[in-house]
C-alpha cells in the first residue's frame, strides 16, 4: 500500500493562486429572481445549432446529441464539443452537419476551433466521449454515430488526427453510448460501445405506417419496437495504438439485441473491477458484473436494476451513477420514456439495489416527461448531491394526441434533502423552466468558479449553457487525477475527502449522462466548512495515497506516487 502525507499548502501559493484566477471575467453572480441557473449561451459566445428534420419522420433522426467537455488542450479550462448529425434527406452529404469542439477562453467564453483541430465531420453523429487512450497526457476523442464511429488522436497542438481504421474501433452499427474503463486492470482504457437498432436508410419503415408507428392514435414515426435491435462491443486496449474486439468472450455482445443506449462504468461491490451498466431503450437493463477474469455476467434482473419496481421494462435513455445518500455505495438513476418514471435504484449491497424512485420523491414529476441527460451534482456546494434530468419528447405530434403533453419540455432539479429523499427547485425566472427538446447534457465547471454548469444539446435549435448562479452555493474543492502506473487519465479511481463530520466520494468516470462525458475533474461541495481535513486517493490498482488539511475554494491536482497535492488555482471570486 502507497501511502503519500501532505500538508497544508503554502499560503502564498494560495495567494499567487488568487492573484492569477481570482477574477474570471464572467464567474457567477446571484440572479435577483433567485434563479439556480441562468441562461448564458449569448455570452459564452457558442453558437452551435443542431441539425433537424421538422417532423423527424424516422427514428433515426430523434436520438442524436451529445456533449463532451474535457480539456483538450491543457490549459486548466473546460472546453465543449457538440456532436451534430445530418437528417434523411441530407444524409448524401457528408458535410450537411457539423460537430463543433469550442475553446474555452479561460473567462468563461468560447471560441470555435472546430476546422484547425478537424473533427467537424465524424459521419451521422450520436455521442462522445473522452479519455487518454494511449497514454500520452492527452486526452482523445471518440465519437459514436449512425455508422461507422470515429476515434480522433489528440496530437497536442490543438489537432487531432482520425485514428479509427487503424484502433479497429469503427463500430459500423448504429452505436449510441460508450465509455472507457481498465476492465481488464492492465493499466491501459479499454472502450465499451452499446448499440441501438438494426435499420437502413434504404429501407426505412414508413412513417405512421404499423403496430409500432403511432402514439395514442396520432401516426409517428416507426420503434424501436418492431425493429431488429443490435449487439454491443467491447474493445480491448492492445497498449500499440490498436483495440482488440473481445465482446463475446466477455459476454457482453447482446446476443439478444436490445437497444443500447447510455454505457456507464462502477465497481458496484468494491472489489476493484470496474463493472458496466447500460440503460436499454424499450427492454431490460444490463448490470454486467466484472468477473475479474476478463468475463462478465449479467446480474441486472437479481440485482434489481432491470425492470421497474412492478417489473416491467421501461424506456431507458440517460443514466447518472453517484452516493447521492453517503452510505459509500453507488446508486443509479436512469431516465425513461413519458408515462413511466425516472428509476432511481438505491445500492443498498453488492449487487443488490432497491428501486428508490417514488421513496426519494423523485418518480412523479418525471412520469409526464421523457429524460434523456442526467446527473447527480452538487449545485449549491453543500456536500450532497442534487439531480438534474433534461427533458424533450420524441415525436413532434404529440401535442395532437391530445394528452396534455408538449414536443419542448422542461428540466427537473432536485435538491438533496439529507435524508434519501429529494425536493424538487422551481424558480420562476430560472432557465431550467424553458422548454426545449433536450437530449444529451454535460457538467462542469466552465467558468472556475467552484460551481457546476451545465451544457445541454437541443434538437431543433440551438445548444444551452446554463450557468450555474444558485444564491446557496457554500465552499468547495475540486480535485483533478493523473495516473501514472496505471491509465493516465486514472479512470476508475475513487476519492474520498472528509470534512468534519460530512464524508463524501466520487469516482473517476469516463462518459455518463445520455451519450456524454462530463467534468473529469471531481467536485466536492464542503457546506461552510472552511477545509477538508483529509483526502484519500484509492487508485485503480487498489495502491492509496492519504492527504491531510485542504483549504476549501482551491483546485488541487494530484499525481499518482507523488507525496504532495499541487494547489492549480483559487476559485475564482473567492478569496
Amino acid at each position: 500500500m502507497n501511502r503519500g502525507h501532505g500538508s497544508s499548502p503554502p499560503a502564498s501559493i494560495l495567494a499567487l493562486s488568487a492573484i492569477l484566477f481570482g477574477a474570471l471575467a464572467l464567474h457567477a453572480v446571484p440572479a435577483a429572481d433567485g434563479s439556480v441557473f441562468i441562461d448564458a449561451t449569448k455570452e459564452s459566445g457558442i453558437t452551435f445549432s443542431h441539425v433537424s428534420s421538422p417532423e423527424k419522420k424516422y427514428i433515426v433522426e430523434s436520438m442524436s446529441g451529445g456533449v463532451a467537455l474535457f480539456d483538450f488542450d491543457k490549459d486548466g479550462s473546460l472546453d465543449v464539443y457538440l456532436v451534430n448529425s445530418p437528417t434523411v434527406a441530407t444524409a448524401g452529404d457528408p458535410r450537411s452537419a457539423r460537430s463543433e469542439l469550442w475553446r474555452n477562453r479561460g473567462d468563461g467564453t468560447f471560441v470555435d476551433v472546430t476546422d484547425r483541430a478537424g473533427v467537424g465531420y465524424p459521419g451521422w453523429g450520436m455521442g462522445a466521449v473522452a479519455a487518454d487512450v494511449d497514454n500520452d497526457g492527452w486526452d482523445d476523442l471518440y465519437v459514436t454515430c449512425y455508422g461507422p464511429n470515429r476515434l480522433y488522436r489528440n496530437n497536442g497542438d490543438g489537432t487531432f488526427s482520425d485514428v479509427t481504421a487503424k484502433a479497429g474501433v469503427g463500430d459500423p452499427r448504429w452505436s449510441t453510448g460508450a465509455a472507457f474503463a481498465d476492465f481488464d486492470g492492465d493499466g491501459w482504457l479499454d472502450l465499451f460501445v452499446a448499440n441501438y437498432a438494426d435499420v437502413r436508410l434504404g429501407a426505412l419503415p414508413a412513417f405512421g405506417q404499423g403496430r409500432f408507428c403511432e402514439y395514442h392514435g396520432v401516426p409517428v414515426q416507426c420503434g424501436p419496437r418492431g425493429l431488429p435491435g443490435s449487439g454491443d462491443s467491447l474493445y480491448r486496449n492492445r497498449k500499440d495504438g490498436t483495440f482488440e474486439d473481445v465482446s463475446a468472450q466477455a459476454r457482453v455482445a447482446d446476443a439478444a439485441g436490445r437497444f443500447g443506449m447510455t454505457a456507464a462504468w462502477s465497481d458496484f461491490d468494491g472489489d476493484g473491477h470496474p463493472d458496466l451498466f447500460v440503460a436499454n431503450d424499450a427492454g431490460p437493463n444490463f448490470l454486467y458484473r466484472n468477473n475479474g477474469d476478463g468475463t462478465f455476467t449479467d446480474v441486472a434482473l437479481e440485482a434489481g436494476t432491470g425492470l421497474d419496481e412492478n417489473g416491467k421494462e421501461q424506456g431507458s435513455m440517460g443514466v447518472a451513477i453517484g452516493d447521492y445518500n453517503h452510505t459509500g455505495r453507488w446508486s443509479v438513476l436512469v431516465t425513461n420514456f413519458a408515462g413511466e418514471y425516472n428509476a432511481l435504484y438505491r445500492n443498498d449491497r453488492a449487487f443488490r439495489f432497491t428501486d428508490a424512485s417514488f421513496a426519494s420523491q423523485t418518480a412523479k414529476a418525471s412520469i409526464p416527461l421523457v429524460g434523456w441527460g442526467t446527473h447527480f451534482v452538487d449545485y449549491d456546494d453543500d456536500g450532497w448531491l442534487d439531480l438534474l434530468v433534461v427533458n424533450g419528447h420524441v415525436y413532434p405530434q404529440v401535442e395532437r394526441a391530445g394528452r396534455g403533453a408538449h414536443y419542448a419540455q422542461r428540466k427537473l432539479l432536485y435538491r438533496n434533502n439529507h435524508d434519501g429523499t429529494f425536493t424538487e427547485v422551481a424558480a420562476g425566472g430560472d432557465a431550467l423552466a424553458q422548454p426545449s427538446v433536450s437530449r444529451g447534457s454535460a457538467a462542469g465547471d466552465l467558468d472556475n468558479d467552484g460551481d457546476i454548469d451545465l451544457v445541454v444539446n437541443n434538437l431543433d435549435g440551438p445548444a444551452t449553457v446554463l450557468r450555474n448562479v444558485s444564491a446557496d452555493r457554500h465552499n468547495a474543492l475540486t480535485i483533478s487525477l493523473e495516473g501514472r502506473r496505471g491509465n493516465r487519465d486514472a479512470i476508475g479511481a475513487v476519492v474520498t475527502v472528509t470534512a468534519g463530520d460530512l464524508v463524501q466520494r466520487a469516482m473517476r468516470q469516463s462518459g455518463d449522462s445520455y451519450l456524454s462525458h462530463s467534468d473529469p475533474r471531481l467536485h466536492f461541495g464542503l457546506g461552510a466548512r472552511p477545509r477538508a481535513d483529509a483526502v484519500e486517493v484509492r487508485w485503480p490498482d487498489g495502491a492509496v495515497q492519504q492527504f491531510g488539511g485542504v483549504p476549501a475554494n482551491t483546485f488541487v491536482a494530484v499525481t499518482e506516487g507523488e507525496s504532495t497535492m499541487r494547489v492549480v488555482r483559487a476559485r475564482a471570486g473567492r478569496e
